[in-house]
């Protein structure tokens, strides 16, 4: 089977806040946020080969272990967002990637995600390295994104800063 091209950033489609989706503010619950950064995250790892097929083929896996999701500005029933997924960096068996949520027409930053994932042996399950077949495809993927720009919000902790 052919891979989808290679992208920098990898690019979601449009994807609309759905009916169920909105909570008693009104917005697009939290949750969903992370579905939609979900969606674009398998469209990328799709794209470089480690995404559902792979996980058939070989019975390997991606597992998240850490995201850190900042919230910027709302989404309402029936906007259209897009997700852009780049990766930050890597080893040999953790990925970590940066996206961000934009609406698709007003083009405002509506959230960012920033999400560490582990290699899994899906029968022993446990973290493992990948071979070298993924090694090339993500370091292929990586050099595509390397020199992209990079946001002031990678890296981001929590915190509540106090006025002195």
């Amino acid at each position: 089977m052919a891979l989808p091209e290679l992208q920098a950033p990898f690019t979601s489609p449009e994807m609309a806040v759905e009916e169920g989706w909105i909570d008693y503010n009104g917005h697009m619950n939290v949750a969903y946020y992370i579905v939609l950064f979900d969606r674009g995250l398998d469209l990328a790892f799709d794209a470089i080969g480690i995404g559902e097929d792979y996980r058939a083929r070989e019975q390997k896996s991606f597992f998240t272990v850490e995201s850190h999701i900042s919230y910027l500005r709302e989404l309402t029933l029936g906007d259209l967002s897009v997700t852009t997924t780049v990766l930050v960096e890597h080893d040999d068996k953790r990925l970590r990637t940066f996206q961000e949520m934009h609406h698709a027409s007003e083009g405002f930053l509506a959230a960012t995600m920033e999400t560490l994932l582990l290699h899994i042996d899906m029968e022993a399950r446990k973290a493992i390295p990948w071979g070298e077949d993924v090694d090339a495809r993500i370091r292929t993927a990586f050099d595509l994104h390397r020199d992209l720009p990079r946001s002031e919000r990678i890296g981001r902790s929590i915190a509540i800063k106090r006025k002195a």
